[in-house]
């Protein structure tokens, strides 16, 4: 059981998920769609000399084209491409010049998870991504994710048994925290979890930033449920 958590901001930051067994970092790459947390490419490139291979660097990007995407992954070069927009979704096009900009890279491809088309939906991109996140929507915000809300978990669950044989890994998302991250476990069975919203703190000023002991208890609780269940 792989955990992910975004949207780190600082060098500071992405150290306590690192101190706290986070395996997959992620940014929100800013591409000009004023994302929650985003960062400049530039700090971008700071925080992932900071994690270095200290754990899998993601990069997420809400772009509206594959262009701007491109140029995160030559900028940034993150061991794996998040592509969450609301207008852009990946492809196999999308795929291959990805990979053929940075061998290796993995691509994953956010599902919105609003109803049974998700499934659908999320079998057509097992054909050519590495993954996919099975995650929330909010109308207010840009893309899919950060919605810090829950979505229908017998959609995501079906997702996953029907996934297992394609060879793409599944990811749940949507308001998960350490709270709930064991029941999301043991009802959905997904390779990996990822937290945002519950594992950060809002600021007055609208802002937020990472609780390190809300990432610590989050990675505990994945990895025992795990444990406890044999995957």
């Amino acid at each position: 059981m792989i955990t992910q958590i975004y949207s780190i901001q600082t060098i500071q930051e992405a150290l306590d998920c690192i101190a706290a067994g986070v395996d997959y970092i992620g940014i929100a790459a800013a591409t000009h769609m004023h994302l929650p947390a985003e960062v400049s490419l530039e700090a971008g490139q700071d925080i992932f000399r900071a994690i270095g291979s200290q754990a899998k660097k993601v990069a997420l990007t809400v772009a509206d084209s594959p262009e701007p995407i491109y140029q995160v992954i030559e900028l940034l070069q993150p061991d794996v491409i998040h592509v969450c927009g609301n207008h852009y979704f990946a492809d196999a096009i999308f795929a291959r010049t990805a990979r053929s900009i940075l061998p290796g890279i993995e691509v994953l491809q956010a599902i919105p998870v609003t109803g049974p088309q998700a499934i659908a939906e999320a079998e057509y991109y097992a054909e050519f991504c590495d993954s996919v996140i099975l995650d929330s929507v909010d109308p207010s915000i840009a893309g899919i994710g950060a919605a810090g809300i829950v979505h229908d978990w017998s959609i995501s669950a079906e997702i996953c048994r029907r996934l297992e044989n394609l060879g793409c890994r599944v990811i749940l998302a949507g308001g998960l925290g350490p709270d709930n991250v064991a029941e999301a476990i043991r009802r959905v069975r997904p390779w990996g979890v990822d937290s945002f919203t519950r594992t950060s703190i809002k600021l007055p000023d609208g802002t937020s930033r990472k609780d390190p002991e809300l990432v610590r208890l989050f990675v505990e609780h994945a990895r025992q449920t795990a444990k406890d269940l044999g995957i």
